[in-house]
């Protein structure tokens, strides 16, 4: 495990979902790939859950999840690094909502609002999507601060389509995930 500053950090949740290609693998490779830089560390990642596409529907169903990041990049460098990875892990933008090898999008860094060309913070479709709120459910503590648990909590009782959204497995890209078996 990788070395990471503690001074200057914030806390971000990110969403990854693929549906191409070994799924389980890419999404991994991704995680591994955020924790290898030496100012992001993966804290805690969700359960992996398998997903009706939005949007584009003649395609695969996705893998879907989310992490919890310690990071000392602001938002912006920090979304410029997912995106590298998304071309690395070879993510290409032909379709919206189209189908790909990979997807990382920046949900949230400690309630910080933000609106540029490059980024919109929160996430402007986050607490509409089930695929996004089922998995941030996970590993969204109780006592987090900046009023995410809340809002989460509040917009998937109030939510419909909560069914195109199936527990698929445990994720075991790190015990420190906090999820077990029941």
């Amino acid at each position: 495990m990788n070395t990471h500053p503690t001074s200057g950090t914030t806390e971000a949740y990110i969403a990854l979902g693929a549906n191409l290609g070994d799924r389980e693998a890419t999404l991994m490779e991704a995680l591994a790939r955020l924790d290898a830089h030496p100012k992001i560390e993966v804290l805690r990642c969700s359960r992996l859950y398998e997903t009706d596409p939005v949007g584009y529907l003649d395609q695969p169903c996705f893998l879907n999840m989310t992490a919890a990041l310690r990071t000392t990049l602001g938002p912006e460098e920090l979304l410029v690094v997912m995106q590298q990875i998304e071309l690395e892990l070879g993510r290409e933008r032909k379709i919206r909502y189209g189908p790909r090898t990979v997807d990382l999008d920046l949900l949230w860094v400690e309630g910080q609002e933000i609106d540029t060309p490059l980024l919109t913070l929160p996430h402007p479709r986050m607490m509409e999507r089930a695929f996004v709120l089922v998995p941030l459910a996970d590993i969204v503590a109780e006592e987090e601060s900046s009023g995410l648990y809340r809002r989460t909590q509040e917009a998937l009782t109030s939510m419909d389509g909560k069914e195109g959204v199936r527990f698929w497995k445990i994720c075991n890209w790190r015990s420190e995930s906090g999820l077990t078996e029941n």
